[in-house]
């Protein structure tokens, strides 16, 4: 899909493009999880740069990272649409309005703090943000529950239960995740070697 994308316009186009919706998408989005459910409906829904299904292949990545999600979510849209360019493009625009919002904080911000304005303000962004994290893992659910296969949702039933159970760190809990995932890449690629 993102072939697609490269082939509708030139390289410098396609890096102004991801640029200016990069820098939108950051401007308009507050936090890591909110950024990626804009990006998921610009990319994929008005774009049609990437499926649904190669979206949340990205989202798992950006998860599995270390870092701030914002700029390795469009890092990698950015390399998945224009190469390296493409992902310097992206990442700058992400992390401008960010950048130019707290130079401005900074200079004024006992006038902000104080403000009643910035108070109420921030409280409706929160529950914004809210909104895009159930639109997030609506989709995320709906995609794993699309195939019928009982695996993804086991492994969601009990990856939900050690973190809100166990005070355990979340690093196990990936590495649990990761090393299931390989097992059962393996299992896989067994029945298809004894399949042929």
């Amino acid at each position: 899909m993102a072939d697609k994308a490269r082939g509708e316009e030139g390289l410098l186009g396609r890096l102004l493009a991801l640029f200016l919706a990069t820098f939108t998408i950051s401007a308009t989005a507050n936090s890591g999880y909110a950024i990626i459910a804009v990006m998921r409906d610009d990319f994929v829904n008005k774009r049609k740069w990437f499926t649904e299904e190669e979206m949340n292949d990205y989202i798992a990545i950006v998860q599995s990272c270390p870092g701030p999600m914002a700029v390795t979510s469009s890092m990698i849209v950015g390399y998945q649409s224009a190469g390296f360019l493409g992902s310097m493009a992206a990442v700058l625009g992400v992390i401008t309005p960010p950048f130019a919002v707290m130079a401005i904080v900074t200079l004024f911000y006992q006038a902000i703090v104080s403000n009643p304005y910035v108070d109420i303000f921030m409280r409706g962004m929160q529950m914004g943000v809210v909104a895009m994290l159930l639109d997030i893992c609506i989709g995320l659910f709906r995609d794993a529950t699309k195939k019928s296969i009982v695996y993804p949702l086991v492994i969601m039933v009990l990856s939900f239960l050690y973190v809100r159970l166990t005070s355990f760190s979340i690093m196990w809990l990936a590495f649990g995740c990761g090393a299931i995932g390989a097992v059962k890449a393996l299992l896989i690629k067994k029945e298809v070697e004894a399949n042929d």
